[in-house]
């Protein structure tokens, strides 16, 4: 078998893995926020300013942070005051998803590359996130 061959299987592999992990992680995870306090989740649906950027959270980051940034056993939450703008400040959120982020503040592993967004896209799901921290108090 050729080496071509031989990575093409792989890739095809590391995807089904990838959709596989994700499939049992939406059916079968319970939150987590490691043993920090809990976060509030808003009291209602976002304003209509902030409602592209939570359905460009929802597409794209809640596998890992949860509904409404709460957190999951595979990512921690957003919704907490590690993440409010004077330690992570909006940049931060940029570089996380254009390089990806090696494990600093929780033990849920590196978090990867987020290939599927963009630079606009990630300004969005910033001011969702900051107003979901508003809405907890955060700051």
């Amino acid at each position: 078998m050729s080496k071509r061959r031989v990575f093409a299987k792989l890739t095809a592999l590391r995807s089904v893995v990838r959709i596989g992990g994700c499939v049992i992680f939406l059916f079968g995870s319970p939150a987590c926020s490691q043993g920090e306090p809990g976060s509030k989740t808003p009291a209602g649906p976002a304003p209509a300013e902030f409602q592209v950027g939570e359905a460009k959270f929802a597409a794209n980051c809640s596998v890992c942070h949860g509904q409404a940034g709460v957190g999951t056993s595979q990512g921690p939450p957003l919704v907490h005051k590690i993440y409010e703008p004077n330690h992570h400040g909006d940049a931060a959120f940029q570089r996380a998803a254009a390089n990806g982020v090696k494990a600093h503040h929780w033990e849920f592993g590196n978090m990867p590359r987020i290939e599927t967004v963009t630079s606009e896209d990630i300004d969005q799901i910033v001011r969702y996130v900051r107003w979901l921290q508003r809405q907890a108090g955060i700051f």
